[in-house]
Protein backbone atom coordinates (compact mmCIF):
# COMPACT_ATOMS: atom_id res chain seq x y z
CA UNK A 1 0.00 0.00 0.00
CA UNK A 2 2.95 2.32 0.74
CA UNK A 3 4.53 1.48 -2.42
CA UNK A 4 1.17 2.15 -4.63
CA UNK A 5 0.70 5.78 -1.95
CA UNK A 6 4.19 7.01 -3.12
CA UNK A 7 3.57 5.70 -7.07
CA UNK A 8 0.82 7.58 -6.92
CA UNK A 9 2.16 10.71 -5.92
CA UNK A 10 4.83 10.57 -8.19
CA UNK A 11 2.13 10.39 -10.60
CA UNK A 12 0.28 13.20 -9.79
CA UNK A 13 3.20 15.15 -9.89
CA UNK A 14 3.75 14.10 -13.26
CA UNK A 15 0.40 14.53 -14.51
CA UNK A 16 -0.12 18.14 -12.86
CA UNK A 17 3.10 19.24 -15.19
CA UNK A 18 1.75 17.90 -18.25
CA UNK A 19 -2.22 18.72 -17.67
CA UNK A 20 -1.42 22.32 -19.87
CA UNK A 21 -0.09 20.41 -22.98
CA UNK A 22 -3.84 18.65 -23.25
CA UNK A 23 -6.02 21.61 -22.76
CA UNK A 24 -6.43 22.02 -26.17
CA UNK A 25 -8.37 19.03 -27.90
CA UNK A 26 -6.78 17.12 -30.42
CA UNK A 27 -7.69 17.72 -34.10
CA UNK A 28 -8.63 14.49 -36.21
CA UNK A 29 -8.34 15.56 -39.49
CA UNK A 30 -11.57 14.05 -41.91
CA UNK A 31 -10.56 14.16 -45.58
CA UNK A 32 -13.84 13.92 -46.75
CA UNK A 33 -13.39 11.18 -48.03
CA UNK A 34 -12.57 7.50 -47.17
CA UNK A 35 -10.14 5.62 -48.22
CA UNK A 36 -9.81 1.89 -48.92
CA UNK A 37 -10.99 -0.11 -45.89
CA UNK A 38 -7.93 -1.59 -44.20
CA UNK A 39 -7.35 -5.35 -42.66
CA UNK A 40 -7.25 -4.75 -38.99
CA UNK A 41 -5.00 -6.98 -36.88
CA UNK A 42 -1.74 -5.40 -35.18
CA UNK A 43 0.86 -3.74 -36.86
CA UNK A 44 -0.39 -1.05 -39.47
CA UNK A 45 -3.56 -2.07 -40.42
CA UNK A 46 -4.53 -2.39 -36.30
CA UNK A 47 -8.07 -0.69 -35.74
CA UNK A 48 -7.86 2.82 -34.54
CA UNK A 49 -7.71 3.44 -30.71
CA UNK A 50 -9.55 5.98 -29.04
CA UNK A 51 -8.54 7.60 -25.53
CA UNK A 52 -10.92 8.74 -23.22
CA UNK A 53 -9.94 10.72 -20.08
CA UNK A 54 -11.91 10.98 -16.43
CA UNK A 55 -13.52 13.75 -14.86
CA UNK A 56 -11.99 17.25 -14.99
CA UNK A 57 -8.65 15.73 -16.73
CA UNK A 58 -7.76 16.30 -20.35
CA UNK A 59 -5.84 13.82 -23.11
CA UNK A 60 -2.35 14.49 -21.28
CA UNK A 61 -3.04 11.66 -19.28
CA UNK A 62 -2.39 9.15 -21.68
CA UNK A 63 1.02 10.83 -23.09
CA UNK A 64 2.95 7.92 -21.81
CA UNK A 65 -0.10 4.85 -23.45
CA UNK A 66 -0.24 7.21 -26.68
CA UNK A 67 3.53 6.85 -27.65
CA UNK A 68 3.88 2.92 -26.45
CA UNK A 69 1.09 2.07 -28.83
CA UNK A 70 2.31 4.36 -31.35
CA UNK A 71 6.04 3.03 -31.02
CA UNK A 72 4.58 -0.54 -30.90
CA UNK A 73 2.93 -0.54 -34.22
CA UNK A 74 -0.27 1.42 -33.85
CA UNK A 75 -0.70 3.86 -36.66
CA UNK A 76 -3.81 5.29 -35.34
CA UNK A 77 -4.30 6.44 -31.91
CA UNK A 78 -6.49 9.35 -31.04
CA UNK A 79 -7.50 11.36 -27.61
CA UNK A 80 -10.88 12.70 -27.28
CA UNK A 81 -11.37 15.55 -24.64
CA UNK A 82 -14.62 16.32 -23.69
CA UNK A 83 -15.05 19.84 -21.49
CA UNK A 84 -15.74 20.31 -18.26
CA UNK A 85 -18.90 22.31 -19.78
CA UNK A 86 -20.39 18.81 -20.62
CA UNK A 87 -22.70 17.90 -18.24
CA UNK A 88 -23.89 14.47 -18.87
CA UNK A 89 -22.49 11.29 -19.56
CA UNK A 90 -25.00 11.00 -22.79
CA UNK A 91 -23.80 14.27 -24.06
CA UNK A 92 -20.39 12.76 -24.52
CA UNK A 93 -21.35 9.64 -25.78
CA UNK A 94 -22.87 11.51 -28.36
CA UNK A 95 -19.73 13.61 -29.07
CA UNK A 96 -17.72 10.46 -28.57
CA UNK A 97 -19.66 8.70 -31.81
CA UNK A 98 -18.94 11.94 -33.70
CA UNK A 99 -14.95 11.08 -33.44
CA UNK A 100 -15.52 7.67 -33.76
CA UNK A 101 -17.07 7.83 -37.23
CA UNK A 102 -14.92 10.61 -37.89
CA UNK A 103 -11.75 8.44 -37.24
CA UNK A 104 -13.65 5.78 -39.02
CA UNK A 105 -14.05 8.01 -42.43
CA UNK A 106 -10.26 8.99 -41.87
CA UNK A 107 -8.89 6.13 -41.33
CA UNK A 108 -11.19 3.88 -43.84
CA UNK A 109 -11.70 1.01 -40.60
CA UNK A 110 -14.92 -0.22 -40.10
CA UNK A 111 -14.56 -0.37 -35.73
CA UNK A 112 -12.18 1.02 -33.31
CA UNK A 113 -11.10 0.05 -30.37
CA UNK A 114 -11.81 2.40 -27.43
CA UNK A 115 -9.66 3.05 -23.50
CA UNK A 116 -11.24 4.80 -21.07
CA UNK A 117 -9.51 5.92 -17.65
CA UNK A 118 -12.39 6.51 -14.86
CA UNK A 119 -15.16 8.38 -16.39
CA UNK A 120 -14.00 7.87 -19.44
CA UNK A 121 -14.97 4.34 -19.04
CA UNK A 122 -18.55 5.13 -18.19
CA UNK A 123 -18.63 7.02 -21.25
CA UNK A 124 -17.41 4.46 -23.36
CA UNK A 125 -19.93 2.04 -21.79
CA UNK A 126 -22.76 4.54 -22.78
CA UNK A 127 -22.30 5.01 -26.16
CA UNK A 128 -21.78 1.05 -26.85
CA UNK A 129 -24.85 -0.33 -25.01
CA UNK A 130 -27.27 2.99 -25.09
CA UNK A 131 -25.90 4.64 -28.37
CA UNK A 132 -25.35 1.44 -31.03
CA UNK A 133 -21.46 2.16 -30.48
CA UNK A 134 -21.46 -1.56 -30.54
CA UNK A 135 -21.73 -1.77 -34.40
CA UNK A 136 -18.41 0.70 -34.62
CA UNK A 137 -16.64 -0.94 -30.86
CA UNK A 138 -14.86 -3.93 -31.64
CA UNK A 139 -12.90 -3.93 -27.90
CA UNK A 140 -13.80 -1.48 -25.05
CA UNK A 141 -10.58 -1.51 -22.46
CA UNK A 142 -12.02 0.42 -18.88
CA UNK A 143 -8.97 1.51 -16.63
CA UNK A 144 -10.29 2.54 -12.97
CA UNK A 145 -13.97 3.02 -13.86
CA UNK A 146 -16.42 3.29 -11.27
CA UNK A 147 -19.12 1.40 -13.09
CA UNK A 148 -20.88 0.66 -9.93
CA UNK A 149 -20.58 3.56 -8.57
CA UNK A 150 -17.96 5.52 -6.34
CA UNK A 151 -18.53 7.38 -3.25
CA UNK A 152 -15.40 9.19 -3.72
CA UNK A 153 -17.58 11.46 -6.11
CA UNK A 154 -19.97 12.52 -3.07
CA UNK A 155 -16.68 14.49 -1.91
CA UNK A 156 -16.26 16.30 -5.89
CA UNK A 157 -17.16 19.46 -6.55
CA UNK A 158 -20.95 19.53 -7.40
CA UNK A 159 -20.83 18.64 -11.05
CA UNK A 160 -23.43 16.78 -12.94
CA UNK A 161 -21.02 14.27 -13.95
CA UNK A 162 -19.18 13.66 -10.47
CA UNK A 163 -23.19 12.72 -9.39
CA UNK A 164 -23.44 10.16 -12.16
CA UNK A 165 -20.52 8.38 -10.88
CA UNK A 166 -22.44 8.44 -7.24
CA UNK A 167 -23.54 4.85 -6.87
CA UNK A 168 -27.31 4.67 -7.50
CA UNK A 169 -27.80 7.51 -10.20
CA UNK A 170 -29.71 7.32 -12.73
CA UNK A 171 -26.73 6.62 -14.96
CA UNK A 172 -25.16 3.58 -13.38
CA UNK A 173 -28.77 1.92 -13.34
CA UNK A 174 -29.81 2.66 -16.76
CA UNK A 175 -25.86 0.70 -17.55
CA UNK A 176 -26.64 -1.81 -15.42
CA UNK A 177 -29.96 -2.90 -17.37
CA UNK A 178 -30.48 -5.32 -19.71
CA UNK A 179 -28.85 -4.22 -23.22
CA UNK A 180 -31.53 -5.05 -25.58
CA UNK A 181 -30.04 -7.23 -27.60
CA UNK A 182 -26.74 -9.06 -28.06
CA UNK A 183 -23.65 -6.48 -27.91
CA UNK A 184 -20.72 -6.90 -30.24
CA UNK A 185 -17.94 -5.64 -28.10
CA UNK A 186 -15.54 -7.01 -25.78
CA UNK A 187 -15.04 -5.82 -22.93
CA UNK A 188 -11.65 -5.60 -20.76
CA UNK A 189 -11.90 -3.87 -17.51
CA UNK A 190 -8.89 -3.32 -15.61
CA UNK A 191 -9.65 -2.79 -11.64
CA UNK A 192 -7.26 -2.27 -8.69
CA UNK A 193 -6.98 -2.79 -5.14
CA UNK A 194 -4.98 0.24 -4.28
CA UNK A 195 -7.27 2.42 -6.34
CA UNK A 196 -8.12 5.30 -3.86
CA UNK A 197 -10.87 7.01 -5.87
CA UNK A 198 -12.59 3.67 -6.65
CA UNK A 199 -14.63 3.74 -3.01
CA UNK A 200 -14.77 0.42 -2.38
CA UNK A 201 -12.35 -0.84 -4.60
CA UNK A 202 -14.56 -3.54 -5.99
CA UNK A 203 -17.21 -1.44 -7.64
CA UNK A 204 -14.81 -0.94 -10.53
CA UNK A 205 -15.29 -4.61 -10.85
CA UNK A 206 -17.59 -4.88 -14.31
CA UNK A 207 -20.26 -7.89 -13.79
CA UNK A 208 -23.06 -7.25 -16.38
CA UNK A 209 -24.73 -10.52 -18.00
CA UNK A 210 -25.42 -9.27 -21.35
CA UNK A 211 -21.79 -8.35 -21.96
CA UNK A 212 -18.28 -10.07 -22.49
CA UNK A 213 -16.23 -8.65 -19.74
CA UNK A 214 -12.72 -10.28 -18.79
CA UNK A 215 -12.14 -8.24 -15.39
CA UNK A 216 -8.49 -8.04 -14.33
CA UNK A 217 -7.51 -7.17 -10.73
CA UNK A 218 -4.21 -5.34 -10.22
CA UNK A 219 -2.71 -4.59 -7.36
CA UNK A 220 0.27 -2.11 -6.00
CA UNK A 221 -1.05 0.29 -8.95
CA UNK A 222 -3.15 3.81 -7.74
CA UNK A 223 -6.04 5.45 -9.92
CA UNK A 224 -3.87 7.67 -11.22
CA UNK A 225 -1.27 5.36 -12.50
CA UNK A 226 -3.22 2.90 -14.25
CA UNK A 227 -2.85 4.67 -17.36
CA UNK A 228 0.90 5.32 -17.56
CA UNK A 229 2.17 1.99 -15.76
CA UNK A 230 3.96 0.24 -18.43
CA UNK A 231 2.76 -3.51 -17.23
CA UNK A 232 -0.65 -2.09 -17.80
CA UNK A 233 0.03 -0.41 -21.02
CA UNK A 234 1.92 -3.58 -22.45
CA UNK A 235 -1.33 -5.48 -21.48
CA UNK A 236 -3.93 -3.07 -23.31
CA UNK A 237 -1.55 -3.80 -26.28
CA UNK A 238 -1.66 -7.66 -26.34
CA UNK A 239 -5.72 -7.22 -25.66
CA UNK A 240 -5.68 -4.77 -29.19
CA UNK A 241 -3.41 -6.64 -30.73
CA UNK A 242 -5.94 -10.19 -30.02
CA UNK A 243 -2.69 -12.14 -28.73
CA UNK A 244 -2.81 -15.17 -25.92
CA UNK A 245 -3.26 -13.74 -22.77
CA UNK A 246 -0.24 -14.01 -20.48
CA UNK A 247 -2.44 -15.86 -17.60
CA UNK A 248 -3.31 -18.99 -18.90
CA UNK A 249 -6.59 -20.47 -20.15
CA UNK A 250 -7.78 -21.50 -16.14
CA UNK A 251 -7.46 -17.36 -15.65
CA UNK A 252 -9.53 -16.28 -18.93
CA UNK A 253 -12.33 -18.89 -17.88
CA UNK A 254 -12.84 -17.68 -14.37
CA UNK A 255 -13.18 -14.14 -15.80
CA UNK A 256 -10.59 -12.76 -13.18
CA UNK A 257 -6.83 -12.87 -14.01
CA UNK A 258 -4.17 -11.29 -11.96
CA UNK A 259 -2.28 -8.03 -11.93
CA UNK A 260 0.91 -6.18 -10.96
CA UNK A 261 1.65 -7.17 -7.27
CA UNK A 262 0.20 -10.23 -7.24
CA UNK A 263 3.22 -13.28 -7.05
CA UNK A 264 2.16 -15.49 -10.52
CA UNK A 265 1.60 -11.91 -12.72
CA UNK A 266 4.74 -9.93 -14.59
CA UNK A 267 6.46 -7.33 -13.03
CA UNK A 268 5.60 -8.55 -9.26
CA UNK A 269 6.95 -6.14 -6.56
Amino acid sequence: MLRAATREAVALTGHLLRYPSGIQPEQITDPGAAPPPATEGEGTGAPPVLLLHGFSDNRSTFVALRRSLLDNGWPHVHCVNHSLLTWDVHEAAELLGEHVDRVRRTTGHDRVDLVGHSLGGLIGRCFVQRLGGDAFVRTLVTLGTPHAGTYAAAALPPHPLARQMVPGSDLLGELAGPTGGGCATRFVNIWSEHDLFVLPAHHARLEHPDLAVTNVRVRGVGHLMLPVDATIAAWIRDELGAQPTLFGAAAERAGERAGPGRPDAAGAA
